[in-house]
């Protein structure tokens, strides 16, 4: 019979996602992995199975995270002032301490085209999804479908970009002026 887990599984995979976000799949080694999430390699073998399945299911909670934090501004602003905070959210709060790490999917598509198909496909279909939420953000602040799913493109054009210019720790200020550009543009697509 197999031993119980006795570690904090959700803590574990919580300390390897913020190191794949950090450094990447190919360059988190085990070792690494084991280190930060402060478990023995029988104990991650009987959570986790492998460094793969421990990815996937990192890039579905960071994919996950995404989500609820766009969710969370449209619970409380209108459609767009929510994709808005949602852009600036890496950029305002000077103490993050994964302001400068990009977004993991990002990174991952980045990272794996063309080395590994499956995880990079996963990933870009995550970030799929969240250009999907801004198109519904677009449709409910009036615009029209064809023109909602052009601005949501934009949109995940300029979340991609910001998420490249933050790993190259272009200035934040530089970072909020693309936003405000970006929704002047968008703005004058409503007029």
């Amino acid at each position: 019979m197999a031993r119980p887990i006795e570690f904090d599984t959700q803590a574990a995979r919580e300390s390897a996602m913020v190191l794949f976000w950090r450094k990447g799949y190919l360059a988190s080694s085990l070792p690494d992995l084991l280190e930060e999430m402060g478990i023995s390699r029988g104990s991650f073998y009987a959570a986790f199975r492998d460094k793969r399945s421990l990815f996937v299911e990192c890039i579905d909670l960071f994919a996950e995270r995404t989500h609820e934090m766009l969710a969370r501004g449209r619970a409380r602003l209108a459609p767009l002032d929510a994709v808005r905070r949602f852009l600036e959210r890496n950029f305002l709060r000077a103490d993050d301490r994964h302001s400068g790490n990009g977004c993991m999917l990002v990174n991952t598509v980045i990272e794996l085209s063309g080395v590994d198909a499956e995880l990079s496909a996963r990933a870009s279909a995550h970030l799929q999804d969240l250009q999907a939420e801004f198109e519904a953000c677009l449709l409910e602040s009036g615009f029209p479908k064809a023109r909602s799913a052009e601005l949501a493109a934009f949109l995940m054009t300029l979340n991609e970009g910001l998420r490249v210019s933050s790993r190259r720790n272009v200035p934040r200020r530089q970072q909020l002026e693309r936003i405000d550009t970006a929704f002047r543009l968008i703005g004058s697509a409503a007029a």
